[in-house]
This record gives C-alpha cells, structure tokens and sequence, in this order.
C-alpha cells in the first residue's frame, strides 16, 4: 500500500488518487533567469523519480510543471544583458531543456508559461475580487490574507505572527497600498519600461504565486492529487496559492503536499542558492562528470532528506553506479553461453528482491531503502553470471528486473553495454591470449597497457576475456 508524507497533516498517509490509476501532479518549475543550480535540479530529479515510480506501479501520470517567465529577477537580467524579458525566457527555457534531458528527466506532460496564461490570469483574480477576496489599490490588486480561514495551516504558522515579518519586509510604498501587512500581490502595476500585459486595473505582470494557481488548475482541474516544490516553497509560495485557489473553488485544491528536502555545501551544511553565492549549475558540472553519476547521486536520496553535495559524496554514487553497470554487463556477457531454461532458486530470489523494492519505495518513496534492493539484486546478479553455466531465462530476468529497477532511479544500464571490439581491437586481444599460453607475460602486459590506453578495459574471468569501454 503506497504511503506519503503529507506536509499539510505533516502525516503519512495511503495515497489514493481522485481518478483510480491516475495521478494528477503538479510540481513548481524554475524561474528562468540563469541556468539551473544542483539545488534547482534536486527538486526536478527528485519529483520525476516519483513520477517514475508510480509509472512502474501502473499509474498514468498527468504531471505538470511550470515555468515562471516574468518576474522581477526576469526583468534586472533582461536590462543587465540588454534585451528583452521573452529573450531571456526563451533562452533559459531551452538550457533547462538540455540540462534536465541530460539527467534524464522525463519532460512533463506540460510545460506551461506564465506569459502564455495571462488572459486566465486576469479571469482568475477577477473572481477573487468578486467573491471579496481580492482588493485593487493603484493598479495593483491584493489578496485579503485573513479573510481566509485556513491560512498557515500548510507551514504551520500564526497569521498574527506573519504581520510581523511582512511589515518588516514589506517597502514602505507598498505597505501603504495595501489594507493589511500580510496582503499579498495577486497583479503589479508596470513600472516604465518593465514589460506588461493590458488589464482592469491597468498595465502591469501578474505576482508570482498567482500564476501556479492559475497554471495548475487549468491543466489538472480545480482539485488534484499531488502538489510538489522545494520545502522552501511551504511559505509563502504554497500556502498563497492554497488561499487563491480555495477561495476561488470553493474546493480543496491538492490532496497530498510534497516537500523535498535541500542541497547542502560546505562543513556547515549550508543552503545551496543563488542568493548565497554557493551554487554549481547543472550546466557546468556535466561537463565534467557522467551526468548519470549526478541523477544517481540525487536520485538515490529519499525526497525529504537533505543533500550535501560533495566531491567525496559524487565519488561514492559514482562507484556504486559502476557496480550496478558492471552487473548488468556481466548478465550481457553470459547471455552468449547460457543454456535454455530457468534456474527456479534464482528467480525466487529475484521476486523477493524485487518485493523489497516494492515496499521501500511504497514507504514515501523512501530511495535508500529501494536501492539496497537493487544493490542485493546486483550481488545475486553477479555470483549467478560467475556459475559455469547459467540459464538464458533467467539471465534475461535478472538484466530486465536490473534495467527496469534501475530506470525508477532515472539510471539507464542498458546502455552500460560496451560496443563490439573493431578488428584491430580484436587482434589484440588475440594475440595477448595467444602471449600468455606462450607464457610471454611481458608482452601480454604491453598489450593490456596498449588496450587501456585506448579505453579498452580487459576482465578475465572463468569463461573467457572480455572487455568494457571506461
């Protein structure tokens, strides 16, 4: 049975979707101003993994997530590049494409734009300010926090005790606008040369929170099963848009809330953002390793725990990836030589490993737990492709299960298998078979060293040589 964690009752409970077999899902994308940091790439990697495990368990996913394309960090990089908000958009739009596709994340079912929803956008708040939620003030519009009753209820916060941060946080020409400190902005009036959109209340953008209420219910109706973000989105981005889309429904927004946690650098453990200077981009660090080994590496974390980015950490996932590869090439090298059949023992043991799987991941998705699963099925998968003779079916079961399991992570084995040795390559190898039965063992090391140079890695083992590509 298939529990999560939901931050809204701060309990695990049995998920169980609107719709039998289908999960309606919504997940807060980037901001598009600059390439995506690993911090960025944590909550992508770690929603699209669950996204993968209910798509194992034999759900069809509707999942969606946004892109933020307006904004004020969108407009002070427009100006600081000298060109246009839709300009930056566009290219970071893209960026995050080639990066996320790199860890192989799934694209979404939809990838909407806050640009492209503006007419919803204005059609959105003018039902909240019909219903009394929602107030203009000199061009901009506000939502009436305290007119909702159940505000702070997601991060677990006093709206007495948020009069007090917003009135410190809040410039003293908008607290002046607005009818209360913790109003928030639902539309903003445009400044000169900022970019805009025509509206009731004049020229202006939309807020930030407004566009993921707007964005989620247009695609995935006015309740669905699953809204997911960084747990730095709790407050005040998530509990805003509960207070939007509840007031205008009238209907429970999302069932289930789902926070991931953090990447942490440094001794301290501190936050990886842009904001602190501490950040690598996904861009920059798939230039210099495996992406597999980054998706692995984030992937194999349960989605509520902090992440501290490391060398030594990347290092470890780096390694423990190779044994999962390694297994799947020694399952590839034996398939040539086994013999028809199965071997029952074995595919007993596979079914019990994989029920393992099962129930971690069942368990809010806890990861560390799954892939240990998927480690044991790699031992077994090794000590049985090492027997002098193996059966073909369950060599075949074991590489499916390995593959399959292994896909639920975002990790592909499949395509661990090394290409077949050109004809110099070939002869090579020959020819250090042939120098070790002449016992020339110095000429079988000078060929070992020349194959290694080229990338050709030797392994002997009990049924013959065989090589791989590092």
């Amino acid at each position: 049975m298939l529990q999560v964690f939901n931050t809204l009752t701060r309990t695990k409970e049995t998920f169980k979707p609107i719709t039998p077999g289908e999960v309606k899902m919504y997940v807060c994308g980037p901001t598009v101003y600059n390439y995506i940091h690993i911090g960025n790439a944590r909550s992508a990697i770690a929603f699209d993994t669950i996204r993968r495990y209910f798509e194992y368990r034999g759900f069809k996913v509707d999942y969606v997530s946004n892109f933020t394309d307006v904004d004020d960090k969108m407009i002070k990089r427009a100006k600081e590049d000298q060109t246009t908000v839709p300009a930056i958009a566009d290219r970071f739009i893209k960026a995050f494409m080639a990066d996320t596709e790199a860890v192989n994340i799934e694209p979404a079912t939809a990838h909407p734009r806050a640009s492209e929803n503006i007419p919803e956008i204005i059609d959105f708040i003018n039902v909240l300010i019909e219903k009394g939620y929602a107030y203009e003030s000199a061009g901009d519009v506000y939502y009436r926090t305290r007119k909702f009753k159940n505000y702070g209820q997601l991060s677990d916060q006093r709206i007495d005790d948020l009069e007090v941060g917003a009135s410190q946080h809040t410039a003293d020409e908008e607290t002046d606008r607005k009818e209360d400190p913790v109003d928030f902005a639902l539309w903003k009036a445009a400044k000169p040369d900022e970019i805009s959109w025509p509206s009731p209340w004049g020229a202006g953008r939309p807020g930030w929170h407004i566009e993921c209420s707007v964005m989620s219910t247009k695609y995935l109706g006015d309740s669905f099963d699953i809204h997911g973000g960084g747990q730095d989105l709790e407050f005040p981005h998530h509990e805003n848009e509960i207070a939007q889309s509840e007031a205008k429904t009238g209907q429970k927004f999302a069932n289930y809330w789902l926070h991931n946690g953090f990447v942490t650098v440094g001794d301290d453990n501190e936050k990886m953002s842009k904001s602190l200077g501490n950040f690598v981009t996904v861009h920059d660090i798939i230039k210099q390793i495996d992406p597999q080994i980054l998706r692995f590496f984030m992937a194999t974390t349960q989605y509520r725990r902090p992440i501290q980015y490391s060398q030594k950490n990347l290092d470890e996932a780096a390694n423990n990836l190779s044994k999962l590869q390694n297994a799947y090439r020694n399952l590839a090298y034996r398939l040539k030589d086994a013999d028809a059949g199965e071997d029952a023992d074995v595919q007993t043991q596979l079914a019990t490993l994989t029920a393992h799987f099962v129930a971690a991941m069942d368990d809010d998705f806890n990861a560390q737990n799954g892939i240990a699963a998927v480690y044991e099925l790699a031992k077994l998968a090794n000590v049985y492709a090492g027997q002098a003779r193996v059966q073909k079916a369950t060599i075949q079961a074991l590489q499916t299960t390995l593959v399959t399991l292994a896909s639920v992570f975002g990790v592909k084995l499949d395509a661990a298998t090394p290409e077949l040795a050109d004809a110099d390559i070939q002869t090579l190898i020959d020819e250090r078979e042939a120098a070790r039965q002449n016992k020339d063992f110095a000429k079988a090391d000078q060929i070992r060293d020349e194959l290694k140079a080229q990338g050709i890695v030797l392994e002997d083992t009990p049924q013959g040589v065989r090589f791989r590509k590092d």
